[in-house]
């Protein structure tokens, strides 16, 4: 499955929605859109995993190099409404700490 991703701006936050799957073949395309994002904000990131159906270490990597440009200005990024799968693996591999969950 491709991934397509959404770019929503609310008044207190920036929302990106990733639909489909975050893997080696999509992470690089994910990483420019998110990137970009983060260096053009001055507001919290919310990401919304609610139509994310996969994510694998590669996409993984991507959050966390977000998590730490965000940190560097300041600001924080909030993952709302992952599948249980992904949420489970968020706790197995202990991101749930860094990354502020909701939702899941």
């Amino acid at each position: 499955m491709n991934l397509q991703i959404e770019v929503r701006t609310a008044e207190e936050f920036i929302q990106v929605v990733p639909i489909g799957e975050i893997d080696v073949y999509s992470a690089p395309a994910f990483k420019e859109e998110l990137f970009s994002v983060i260096q053009n904000t001055k507001k919290n990131l919310v990401i919304d995993g609610e139509k994310l159906d996969y994510i694998d270490s590669t996409g993984l990597g991507v959050l966390i190099g977000g998590l730490k440009r965000m940190r560097e200005k300041g600001l924080s990024i909030t993952i709302t409404g992952l599948n249980p799968n992904i949420h489970k693996l968020f706790t197995i591999t202990a991101l749930d700490k860094p990354f502020n969950i909701k939702g899941a």
